[in-house]
């Protein structure tokens, strides 16, 4: 490492090693996913060398649909060892999520198919026959004989 004041890597160094900007590393200790680095003589921060392969979990977990929040308790959970904060239990409830966001999609996805093959044309006046979406009829009275 060169200089003997250096027990760890710079904050350029891990930032470039793991593929991350330096705001990042700033925004993860102050959300405690990174702990405070100790400092060089010189007053720079010093990470220990494992950070950019925690980093590099951090940014695995959060590919899979973690949010940073999900992280930190599993990573808090890894480090004290607490068996409630189990990763499998938390995948099986993010393939959940992810199930769920999948069939809201797909009935988006349906509708706004029903959408271009109505050629509807406006969301507030549409003009084709059997529009699938409600739309609004600004400016024209209530046509349907409900009181509203």
């Amino acid at each position: 490492m060169g200089a003997p004041d250096r027990a760890g890597l710079r904050t350029g160094e891990v930032a470039e090693r793991a593929g991350v900007n330096i705001q990042t590393l700033r925004y993860y200790e102050r959300r405690g996913l990174l702990s405070e680095p100790s400092r060089s003589l010189g007053g720079h921060r010093l990470y220990p060398p494992d950070t950019v392969a925690l980093l590099n979990v951090i940014k695995a977990a959060q590919r899979l649909g973690f949010t940073l929040d999900e992280v930190a308790e599993l990573l808090d959970a890894g480090r004290r060892r607490h068996p409630t904060a189990d990763l499998r239990q938390r995948a099986i409830q993010k393939i959940a999520e992810i199930d769920a966001r999948i069939a809201d999609l797909t009935a988006i996805r349906g509708t706004l198919s029903e959408v271009v093959d109505a050629r509807c044309d406006s969301l507030t006046n549409c003009t084709c026959a059997d529009c699938p979406i409600p739309f609004l009829t600004i400016g024209r009275p209530d046509t349907s004989g409900e009181l509203g």
